[in-house]
Formats: C-alpha cells, structure tokens, sequence
C-alpha cells in the first residue's frame, strides 16, 4: 500500500494549459501553474506543509485575540496555536485530512467536520469545492451546523501570489481598498480602523504601485467593487504579468502579507510570495463586541442554508 505524502491526498487537475494540485491535508492549495508559470508559492507533496501555505481557514481565519471570547453568554478559552504573540491562530481544521466526496479531472470537492470542543463547543461540517479551468481556478466554501444553537463562522483562503522572479519587493500591487485595520506592532492585535491614505507608502495601492520596501501585514476594508459586485487584488512583475485573486460580497475583508520572516534574508521563504486572503470577517471577529466597526461575523444556524464564500485565483496578462 503506498505512503500518504505527508501534506495528505494529493488533488491534481489539469484545465487546458492550467494545473493545480490540492493536498488533503488542510485542503491546502500546493500548486497551481498557467502555461508553465507559477502563479501561488507552492510546496513539495512530501513536505509538511510550510505554515498555512495555501490552506483553507476554518471555523475563523486570522486571529482569536488570546485565544478567548464571550459567545452567548459563555465564556470560550481555545488552544493557543501562534505561541510567538499568544493567539489562536487560523482556525481548527488547517491540519486535518479532507475526505474527497466527488472528483473528475478538473475539480475536487472535500469535506471536514469542525467536532465539538474546548473553545469550540459546535459541530459544524465543512465542504470546499475547487474547479480548474483554462481562465483561473475557483475554490468556494460551504459549511453547516447541528445541534441547537448557533455557531459563530468565518473562513478565508491563505495563498501566497507570486508574479514571476524576484521577490515581493519587485513587484507591482493593486489593492483597492480604502481602510485598514490597525494593530500594534507586537502582538497584531486590531486597535482601530484607518484611512489607507494616514500612511500611504505602506497601505494605499488603490492605483497599482511597486511594493519596495513596505512591510504589510494587515487586514483591509472597504473594498472598492467592480459592476458585477467583485474586487480584485493583483500582483504583477514589471511587463504587467502577474497573479490576481478576485471574489465576491461574501467576503468583505482581505488581508495581506508581505511574508516578512523573523530571521530576514537568511530564510529562503522571506518576501518570496505575497499573501492575500480574502475574509468573510475581520481578525479577531469571534470578539465583535470589542470594536466599533463591523467585524463581518458570521452565524450557522441549526437547521438553515449553508453558509457560502468563494474566490478565484487567475493570471493577469
């Protein structure tokens, strides 16, 4: 019997002159090439997935401020999972094997179930679809709950764009947002919305700019839309070839990284992808309560429609 790689069950589409290959583990996007061309910063099947390189985040993407928050009168206390600042980081379902419940050459649907737990007390099932075709690769995320109360929700991709040679300093970024969520330099933890343009060499790229030197690692709102309802965030080289990632209302946050290492040049990851992830809500949105501005909380209902967000990942030319 072969050995599972150690990312999990590996996914591989093919659409045209497009390839992607889904990994089990975290249903993490591990690669995904267009006419030969990286478009995300992938990773080797048999490695341990680098951080949350690609994974999709669940039952919360980003942060749990100390891993605490009051929900419905109750007091939750989760594992703390980013020791370095203290928080619960990305979810619960970023190092769990995906079951495959339909595949064919082009697309792949998993599934997980987030099980009740300290901090965690709902079981709510989760099911991502990814579709390859010729113009981008579309994951999209579905979850529900059982039981008799609500859960709270969030979720969010976590890939890495690269748009070519170099590194993210190279390269060009449209990000067309107006506020960003401040935090303090330490821990990332939010303290209040600003204009992108209080410090415009390191937030505003509502007009595409080269990125330089600017250390991002911030969330964003206000998302200006195109006619059909989406946003797109790009990052491109110096011929205008690039990545993008374009979704939807359902997710009214975006955060970005510019995958500053603690160690600098002597880590071979430093500044080599940057990391856009749209949200359905804000870091730290399980403590809404806290902050004066929409965190984009979402609710499962028991018995109700599944709650659905979705994006895609595409070329830019």
């Amino acid at each position: 019997m072969a050995r599972t790689p150690l990312s999990g069950t590996q996914h591989c589409l093919r659409a045209g002159d497009a390839t992607a290959v889904v990994a089990g583990v975290g249903a993490s996007l591990r690669a995904y090439t267009h006419e030969g061309r990286d478009l995300v910063l992938g990773f080797d099947a048999d490695e341990v997935r680098p951080g949350y390189r690609g994974a999709t985040l669940a039952p919360w993407p980003n942060r749990v401020v100390d891993g605490r928050y009051r929900f419905a009168d109750a007091e939750q206390v989760l594992p703390l999972t980013e020791r370095s600042r203290g928080h619960a980081l990305h979810g619960l379902l970023a190092w769990t094997e995906y079951a495959v419940i339909d595949k064919g050459p082009s697309h792949v649907t998993l599934t997980a179930t987030v099980e009740p737990q300290t901090g965690y007390p709902w079981r709510v099932h989760v099911e991502t679809s990814f579709v390859l075709a010729a113009d981008g690769l579309t994951q999209s995320v579905r979850a529900h709950t059982e039981g008799d109360s609500p859960a709270p929700w969030g979720t969010g991709p976590h890939p890495y764009l690269v748009a070519g040679e170099g590194r993210v300093d190279d390269w060009m970024l449209h990000l067309p947002a107006s506020r960003v969520l401040e935090v303090t330099p330490d821990r990332l933890v939010p303290t209040r919305l600003a204009d992108v343009a209080s410090d415009p060499e390191r937030f505003d790229f509502r007009e595409a700019r080269l990125i330089g030197g600017a250390e991002i690692d911030h969330a964003f709102t206000d998302l200006q839309r195109t006619t059909d309802g989406t946003t797109t965030v790009a990052v491109t080289d110096a011929t205008g070839r690039g990545t993008g990632i374009t979704w939807s209302g359902e997710c009214s946050w975006v955060q970005v990284h510019t995958a500053d290492q603690p160690e600098g040049e002597a880590s071979p990851a430093h500044r080599t992808g940057l990391a856009v992830e749209p949200m359905t809500c804000a870091p730290d949105a399980f403590n809404a309560d806290r902050y004066d501005f929409d965190t984009g909380l979402l609710l499962l209902e028991p018995g109700g429609e599944p709650v659905a967000a979705g994006w895609r990942i595409h070329p830019v030319a």
